[in-house]
């Protein structure tokens, strides 16, 4: 398991991707394309506009609140644990299980956040996530050889936990 230290966690509230302030800017940009989403809100919202994602990440919450929009349209629903601020070595499985199936659905217990990183890692270049940014809007990520490198760089801010 990887763990986010306090200190650190400031680095990741600027958005990594472009933000919208609406989904219905992004529903041109994504037409045609694998569409991966994080979050509760994010998935409602796109399946409002009637886009399916193909992986959807998200936990039953809204900015820690309990959220009652959760969707039950996939035929392979993965369950995993993942504390806050972490990566769980059951949610990067997870991840990779579903990227193998497309149309499935993460449903995390505990916190979904920051999936995006090892998620921009391990998709093809070309497929597109999306995240919440809140209050501010949904962010838009091209996943490309420079999306990876920043993440693998991201991802030197956490610390292994010993278990």
């Amino acid at each position: 398991m990887l763990l986010l230290p306090e200190e650190r966690r400031k680095f990741f509230k600027v958005p990594f991707g472009i933000l919208y302030p609406d989904i219905a800017d992004i529903i041109p940009l994504i037409t045609g394309k694998p569409v991966y989403t994080v979050g509760d809100v994010v998935t409602h919202r796109l399946l409002q506009h009637g886009i399916t994602p193909n992986i959807a990440i998200i936990d039953g919450h809204t900015m820690r609140s309990p959220i009652d929009r959760t969707p039950v349209l996939y035929d392979i629903c993965i369950r995993v644990k993942n504390p806050p601020g972490s990566l769980s070595d059951e949610l990067m499985e997870g991840l990779n299980e579903a990227l193998k199936h497309p149309q499935a659905m993460i449903y995390v217990d505990g916190e979904e956040d920051l999936a995006v990183i090892p998620l921009v890692i391990a998709s093809n270049e070309g497929s597109i996530i999306l995240y919440g940014q809140p209050r501010e809007g949904v962010v838009f990520r091209l996943v490309d050889r420079e999306a990876k490198e920043k993440a693998r760089g991201m991802l030197s801010y956490f610390i292994k936990n010993p278990e």
